[in-house]
C-alpha cells in the first residue's frame, strides 16, 4: 500500500466494537488493581541486571551452600532466552549486539554451570571476540570484571573516594551529577578504593572473552566525547592513578566514612538505595567489604531491597532494575478515567488515597542542592525513595488528583504545584530529579563513557510540568508556563518532532509536547505544530499502527522502526487527538489497529521494548504500558468523538 492509499483509507470504527474493547481493557486493568488502591507491572530491561544479580551472589557467598542453585538455574534461562541471533545479548528486544550486556551475560551464564562448549556459549564468545573482546566493555562492566579479578583495576578510570570530601564549588561533586550517578557512585567509590576480590566460591572466570592478556592491555580508558577536554581528562587520570596511593590514609578513612554516611542516610528501608539495582548492589558489596556482620541491619536490609526486586514466575524469573508503582497507579488511573471508571467509586477513590499518601512532604532531598529553601512536594517513582521525587511523576499523579477531585486535594495539589514551579530550570524547562543539571563538561571524564552522568531538562518531562500546570489554572501567560513554552519551542527538532528522553522516543516526545501545547491553549493551527503533525502521520506503518525502535537514539537511525507497537500507535494517536485531528484517516487507522491487535486480558501483546532508562545505553519494557496506554486512547477517541470535548482540556 503506498503512502496516498494509505492516507485515503479511513476505516469505519463500529461503535459496538469500541465499546466492548474499551469495557474489556477497562474491566481487566480493574482486576490488576491491588486491594491498596495501587497498580504494579513489571518493569524489564536487558539481560544485565539478572547477570549482574548472578554474579553479586557469587562476590558475597562464602560457599557454595550459600548459593542458591534453582534460582540461579531459572535466572539463566531467562538470560539464555535474552541471546540474539547475533550471538551476543542486546539492550533491547532484538536489538544490536552490545558488549557490556553480552560479556556480563555470559560470565553470569558460565558461572551458574553451563559449559563453555555448549552451543549458544560458543555463539557468545565468538561474537565478543569477533568485535575486539570483553577489554572493550563499558566502564561499569570492567568494574565489575575488575571486583572478579578479570582485569586489573587500572582498566578503570581513576575516582578516589576523596571525591566524598570535595567542596561544592569543586568541578566535580556529587552535586553536579544526576541522581541515578550519584547514588551508584558513593558505594562505588569504597569499591574502588578497597578494591575487594569477589570469593567466587566456584572459582569461575571469563579469560576466554580476551583477545590479549587483560594484563597486558594499554586500551581500556577512552576520550568518552572526542573532544580536547576529553583529552586533557584522560592526562590528568594518569597523574591521578600515579598519586592516588600517597594520599594521607586518614583522609581516605574519612572519605569513606563520608560515603558510607551519604549511603546509610539514603538506605530507603526495602526499597532501596536509590531504588535502583546498581546503586542496592553498589552498597551491599561495600558493606561487606567493610566487613559488617550478615545480621547487620543495614546490610539485612540493602538485601532484602534487592530481593523485593526478583520476578519468580512459572514462566520467568530474573531480576528488575527498579519497581515503578507510582508510575503505574498515576498512568493506570487516567486510562480508566477516560474509559468511565467513576471518579467518586472506590478504585478511583483508593487509588487517590494511596498516591496522597505517598506525597513526600517532609524530607528536602538531594534536589535542595540546587533549591534550598524550596519546599518538597513531589512523588517518587517507587513505592518510597524520599530522598529522590521527581517532576514527571509528580504532574502525571497531580493531573490525576486534579481531574479527579480539585477540591478535595487542593492541599497536595498546592504542594506540588509549589515544587514543580521551584524545579524549573534556568532555560526554563525541567530535568527529572534535579534542576540544573547541565554541567556538560562532565561528560568529557574517562568515567562518564555510558554518557548518561547528567539529568539536564528534556523535551517530555518539560512537557509534563507544563501540561499539569497549565491543566491545574496556570494561564499561558504565567511567567513560568510561558518560559516552559519557549522551551520546547526552541527543542522541536528540524522535521517537527520533539525528542523523547524517557519513552522511545520521538514519538513519545512528540505526544507529551503536543498535549503540554494543546493543554496550554497554543494556537494548534500554527506551523510548528502542523509540522509536528505532519511528521506524526509519516509515522504511520501499512498496518495502521506506530513504530519506533530503541536504535532511533543513534541519530543516523532516527527512522529506524521494526514494527508498530500497541503503546507507541497509542501515543501517536492522543498526540493527533491533542493537535486537533481527531477525525483524520491517520488516526482511524491506527484506532483500527488497536481494535484488532493481538490482546490479552488488559494487556496487548508487546515485546518491544518502548521505554528507556539511559538513551543508546539502558532501555526499559514497562509492561503496563500495553494495557493503561491503549486503553486511554481508545477512550479519549470515544469521548470525542462523542461529543465529550472535557476529554480535551486535559494534560494528557
Amino acid at each position: 500500500m503506498n503512502a496516498a492509499t494509505m492516507n485515503e483509507a479511513k476505516p469505519k470504527i463500529a461503535d459496538r466494537h469500541l465499546d466492548a474493547v474499551i469495557e474489556e481493557a477497562r474491566a481487566a486493568l480493574a482486576k490488576l488493581q491491588a486491594e491498596d488502591g495501587h497498580w504494579l507491572f513489571e518493569l524489564e530491561a536487558d539481560a544485565t541486571i539478572p547477570s549482574e544479580y548472578i554474579l553479586l551472589k557469587h562476590f558475597l557467598a562464602r560457599s557454595e551452600a550459600e548459593l542458591d542453585s534453582a534460582l540461579e538455574k531459572k535466572i539463566a534461562v531467562y538470560i539464555r532466552a535474552c541471546q540474539g541471533e547475533h550471538g551476543g545479548w542486546p539492550l533491547f528486544y532484538r536489538g544490536d549486539f552490545d558488549m557490556s550486556a553480552s560479556v556480563k551475560a555470559y560470565y553470569a551464564l558460565k558461572i551458574a554451570g553451563d559449559g563453555v562448549h555448549t552451543p549458544h556459549m560458543k555463539r557468545a564468545r565468538e561474537a565478543i571476540l569477533a568485535r575486539g573482546g570483553a577489554a572493550r566493555c563499558n566502564v561499569f562492566t570492567r568494574a565489575a570484571l575488575a571486583l572478579f579479578g578479570q582485569l586489573p583495576w587500572r582498566a578503570v578510570p581513576v575516582m578516589p573516594v576523596e571525591i566524598m570530601l570535595l567542596p561544592r564549588w569543586f568541578p566535580f561533586h556529587l552535586a553536579k551529577v544526576s541522581y541515578w550517578s550519584r547514588t551508584v557512585i558513593a558505594p562505588l567509590l569504597v569499591l574502588m578504593a578497597l578494591k575487594p576480590r569477589a570469593r567466587n566460591p566456584r572459582g569461575v572466570d571469563v579469560r576466554e572473552l580476551f583477545t590479549a592478556d587483560p594484563e597486558a592491555e594499554t586500551g581500556y580508558l577512552v576520550n568518552p566525547t572526542g573532544k580536547k577536554l576529553g583529552d586533557l581528562l584522560l592526562a590528568f587520570d594518569r597523574l591521578l592513578r600515579k598519586a592516588e596511593p600517597y594520599f594521607p590514609k586518614a583522609s581516605r578513612r574519612r572519605a569513606i566514612d563520608a560515603a558510607i554516611r551519604f549511603v546509610t542516610e539514603r538506605l530507603n528501608g526495602e526499597d532501596g538505595l536509590g531504588g535502583i539495582f546498581p546503586a542496592m548492589a553498589n552498597a551491599v558489596m561495600a558493606f561487606d567489604r567493610l566487613g559488617y556482620a550478615r545480621d547487620h541491619a543495614d546490610y539485612k536490609i540493602a538485601l532484602q531491597a534487592i530481593e523485593k526486586l526478583t520476578v519468580r514466575l512459572e514462566n520467568r524469573t530474573y531480576c528488575q532494575p527498579c519497581l515503578s508503582p507510582i508510575w503505574d497507579t498515576s498512568l493506570a488511573v487516567h486510562a480508566m478515567m477516560e474509559a468511565g471508571e467513576a471518579n467518586a467509586g472506590p478504585a478511583m477513590r483508593n487509588a487517590m488515597r494511596w498516591m496522597t499518601e505517598r506525597q513526600i512532604l517532609h524530607v528536602a532531598g538531594d534536589w535542595a542542592w540546587a533549591r534550598p529553601g524550596l519546599r518538597p512536594g513531589g512523588w517518587a517513582f517507587q513505592y518510597r525513595n524520599d530522598y529522590y521525587p521527581d517532576v514527571d511523576d509528580t504532574a502525571v499523579v497531580a493531573m490525576a488528583l486534579d481531574r479527579s477531585d480539585a477540591k478535595a486535594y487542593r492541599q497536595s495539589l498546592s504542594r506540588a504545584a509549589e515544587w514543580v514551579v521551584g524545579m524549573q530550570s534556568k532555560n526554563g524547562g525541567w530535568g527529572s530529579f534535579d534542576a540544573d543539571n547541565t554541567y556538560y563538561y562532565l561528560n568529557n571524564i574517562p568515567f562518564a563513557d555510558h554518557g548518561a552522568l547528567l539529568d539536564p531538562p528534556t523535551s517530555d518531562v518539560s512537557a509534563r510540568c507544563v501540561s499539569m500546570l497549565t491543566q491545574m489554572g496556570y494561564g499561558r501567560e504565567h511567567r513560568v508556563v510561558a518560559r516552559g513554552l519557549r522551551f520546547l519551542r526552541r527543542e522541536q527538532e528540524a522535521d517537527g518532532s520533539w525528542f523523547g528522553r524517557w519513552g522511545t522516543n520521538y514519538i513519545y516526545g512528540t505526544w507529551s509536547v503536543l498535549c503540554a501545547l494543546n493543554a496550554a491553549g497554543e494556537d494548534m493551527r500554527a506551523p510548528h505544530v502542523r509540522k509536528a503533525v505532519a511528521w506524526l502521520k509519516s509515522r504511520q506503518r501499512e498496518d495502521g499502527g506506530f513504530g519506533e525502535d530503541g536504535a532511533s537514539y543513534w541519530s543516523h537511525r532516527k527512522a529506524e522502526a521494526k514494527a508498530s507497537t500497541a503503546s507507541q500507535t497509542a501515543w501517536a494517536l492522543l498526540g493527533l487527538m491533542a493537535a486537533g485531528e481527531t477525525n483524520c484517516p491517520e488516526v482511524s487507522r491506527g484506532i483500527a489497529y488497536l481494535l484488532n491487535a493481538p490482546r490479552s486480558g488488559a494487556r496487548w501483546e508487546e515485546e518491544w521494548y518502548t521505554a528507556v532508562g539511559f538513551p543508546r545505553v539502558f532501555y526499559l519494557r514497562y509492561h503496563g504500558y500495553a494495557a493503561y496506554f491503549p486503553l486511554w486512547a481508545l477512550a479519549r477517541y470515544r469521548n470525542l468523538t462523542r461529543g465529550n470535548l472535557d476529554a480535551a482540556l486535559y494534560g494528557l
